[in-house]
């Protein structure tokens, strides 16, 4: 499991630009079923996806299509993480 944070490289203005494209990209990744969860940060400083993958590589291929990585507004970070306690409303996401 990953956790992607995005943060805002560029004006607010310039983000909102590219985010028409940057929403398609991660609906298109809901019907893939690798984003689980995603959210604006608060502050508004950038975002945050709960994502499964094949591996790190294959997400990294899919982060490096966002419009917002693609357009230099966004920088990203992915964290790997192997969930091993967690609610059992999140059993789900965590494939358990």
């Amino acid at each position: 499991m990953f956790i992607i944070s995005l943060r805002y490289i560029a004006s607010l203005d310039e983000v909102d630009r590219v985010r028409p494209a940057h929403f398609e990209w991660l609906d298109r990744q809901y019907e893939a079923g690798v984003f689980l969860l995603s959210g604006r940060r608060t502050p508004p400083v950038g975002g945050i996806i709960l994502a499964r993958a094949e591996s790190r590589e294959a997400l990294e291929a899919i982060v490096a299509q966002d419009p917002y990585v693609k357009n230099s507004v966004a920088e990203v970070e992915i964290i790997e993480f192997e969930p091993n306690k967690f609610s059992e409303d999140a059993r789900a996401l965590a494939g358990r």
